[in-house]
């Protein structure tokens, strides 16, 4: 048989597999992992387990919740408009004014509850100061990762790190050991972006801009040629002659869209044709007989454009409707009115609005098709299309699978709206205010979080008891409901510690991580232990772009003491360029989830974050090589 080295490093390459290609969700990946490491006997079962119990993963979940408890109490909006107001017109002031919170709080609270809350803060910036969201969105990612590595609580991964040193003997890290480190990433990578990195930056419209039609007090609706309309064989000059004051934006024949048709153009019967006037216009239009209105996809179901779209107009859309275009070129006779008790029927003047969804990273729709998601029947919201990786998608949507990081063009009544944004599957930002904050509750909440980080500074208790008892305090002081506090505990994180942890145990129980450790330091090790250092960044750097961060950190940990002993040197700097370089990541949309969150609203595409991150990768490296030695000596 195998032996155990060789059967782990099997297993470590098929997890390093699935992480990468998301095939499979973080979740079952973790626990497939945890029963084979116990079943297989590389590990008892209470050290397969130990991830469960690990201070890593409690005081990550406390954390989540400390962190959900200052969003709830709208600390983070508060002071994302009190800079936004006192910004001044240029890019400059601007994107100052999103870095300073964003860096700030993401030192003491959880990265991608701030970037969650910033989207907003920085859509809302662009549009008053007439800013392309790609100009703001991925930066906002960027400050929220680099204000991380400024304290020990400032991402998990500096957590786990933590909690994996003292399981090794080490004595850890203080509260604010990493700051004077990440304070230097803050100024290198603020300086980059500043002076050349916003250069980089595509110059892309946001998906509610590229949709919207700019002219106030037109509408817009869908209408089908009969099969004996007089309209029939005319020219749309004919038909749509300046008298009438109506433009027709687009027509769709059979399967192909004509966008602006010309004048000269002939109408056929079954013509689906996109028209733009004034609400008064249309109205005269839809009670044609020669026109009939269209229906729109809602779901798996046909719903009369009339009762969708709130009395026939919808003001403010345009080329929203091509997939009711598809379902009419499907066929009249599929067409159904939804019956009264559905939710997703519509009456005359019901309040819809128009607001932009982004899949978060942890979301339970991931990779399931639009039509089986049933945001129509639950919620009585219709997906009209969807953009990814910066392209627009509005034909064949019901058979989409979502992905992190889509935007989902939807339209709802803004109570349902803000239902599927507490669910926590979608982040609402654009359209409608997704909830409801306690900013009497906001000092209270200030005052537990600063009690927690004082007293593991001091070194009062072990920090996971510290986080958990702030964690208490938020529940008691009613900042924060049990509800939200459960809601704020990412399974995709605590469970990818949880598996991740016993896979690092079994690394150094089977001899591997001695291993990779004697092949490192052959390479690297002859050319002394700064190169070492500057060698073990970049290779945590290159990992953590394509697989989890806290994956990348558990794994190298423990490659970390075996080098250590081998070349009879501190850990600590090694420790610390792990724990850095994990969290830099900067170049794929994948590496870190804020990354992710932005690449559908800032319309990012790979190429992107390769242009604009790379440098950042660069230049942090070099940084972190030379700093790295002199602050914490080898």
């Amino acid at each position: 048989m195998f032996s155990p080295e060789i059967v782990l490093a099997v297993v470590l390459l098929a997890t390093f597999a699935l992480l990468v290609s998301g095939l499979v969700r973080v979740e079952v990946v973790s626990l497939g992992l945890i029963a084979f490491l116990g079943l297989s006997g590389l590990l008892a079962m209470d050290e397969a387990l130990s991830g469960f119990a690990s201070q890593a993963t409690l005081a990550v979940a406390a954390m989540l919740v400390l962190s959900a408890g200052l969003e709830r109490t709208g600390v983070v909006e508060y002071l994302g408009a009190f800079l936004g107001r006192r910004t001044g017109g240029s890019y400059g002031s601007t994107l100052l004014a999103l870095a300073v919170p964003t860096a700030l709080l993401s030192a003491f609270m959880n990265n991608t509850a701030i970037v969650a809350l910033m989207i907003p803060v920085a859509l809302e910036l662009a549009r008053r100061r007439n800013t392309r969201p790609s100009k703001l969105l991925l930066p906002v990612s960027y400050f929220s990762i680099l204000g991380g590595t400024c304290t020990l609580i400032g991402t998990s991964t500096n957590l786990l790190v933590d909690s994996l040193a003292r399981d090794h003997g080490h004595a850890g890290f203080g509260m604010f050991e990493f700051t004077v480190l990440g304070l230097a990433f803050v100024a290198v990578g603020g300086a980059y972006l500043f002076l050349v990195g916003h250069r980089l930056l595509p110059d892309r419209a946001g998906f509610t801009d590229l949709l919207a039609v700019q002219t106030p007090g037109r509408f817009i609706t869908e209408v089908l040629l009969k099969g004996g309309s007089r309209y029939a064989g005319k020219r749309l000059s004919e038909v749509f002659d300046s008298s009438r004051d109506i433009k027709v934006l687009e027509i769709v024949r059979g399967e192909e869209p004509i966008l602006t048709p010309p004048p000269a153009m002939r109408l056929l019967p079954g013509d689906v044709l996109y028209v733009e006037s004034t609400a008064q216009n249309l109205h005269k239009l839809l009670e044609d007989p020669d026109v009939e209105r269209g229906t729109a996809v809602a779901d798996d179901e046909r719903v009369p454009l009339n009762e969708l779209l709130a009395g026939e107009m919808f003001e403010g859309a345009n080329a929203l409707f091509m997939e009711a275009a598809e379902a009419r070129a499907a066929g009249d006779d599929q067409a159904q009115e939804a019956p009264s008790s559905d939710p997703g029927t519509r009456t005359a003047r019901v309040d819809l609005r128009l607001a932009e969804a982004v899949v978060t990273p942890n979301s339970r729709f991931i990779g399931r098709k639009v039509r089986d998601l049933g945001l129509s029947r639950r919620h009585g919201i219709q997906v009209l299309a969807i953009r990814r990786l910066g392209r627009q998608h509005h034909k064949n949507l019901r058979v989409q699978r979502l992905d992190a990081g889509d935007v989902l063009l939807v339209q709802g009544e803004p109570t349902n709206l803000r239902t599927i944004h507490d669910m926590g599957d979608f982040l609402l930002m654009v359209g409608v205010e997704t909830q409801s904050t306690i900013p009497k509750k906001a000092p209270l909440a200030i005052a537990i979080l600063l009690g927690v980080v004082a007293l593991g500074a001091i070194g009062a208790a072990p920090f996971a008891l510290l986080a958990i008892a702030g964690a208490v305090a938020m529940l008691l002081t009613g900042c924060l409901t049990v509800r939200n506090a459960t809601r704020a505990l990412d399974p995709s994180v605590l469970l990818l510690l949880a598996g991740m942890i016993p896979l690092g145990i079994a690394m150094e129980h089977s001899g591997l991580a001695a291993r990779l450790a004697n092949a490192v330091v052959e390479i690297a090790g002859p050319a002394g232990p700064y190169v070492l250092i500057a060698a073990f960044y970049l290779l945590t750097s290159v990992l953590t772009e394509f697989v989890s961060n806290n994956a990348t950190a558990v794994l190298l940990t423990p490659i970390c003491f075996a080098i250590s002993v081998r070349m009879d040197m501190d850990p600590k700097p090694l420790l610390i360029a792990v724990t850095f370089a994990a969290s830099a990541s900067f170049s794929t949309p994948i590496g870190y989830q804020t990354n992710t969150m932005v690449m559908g609203p800032g319309g990012y595409s790979f190429r992107d974050y390769l242009k604009v991150g790379l440098p950042m990768n660069l230049l942090l490296w070099v940084t972190a090589s030379i700093l790295i030695p002199v602050i914490w000596p080898v």
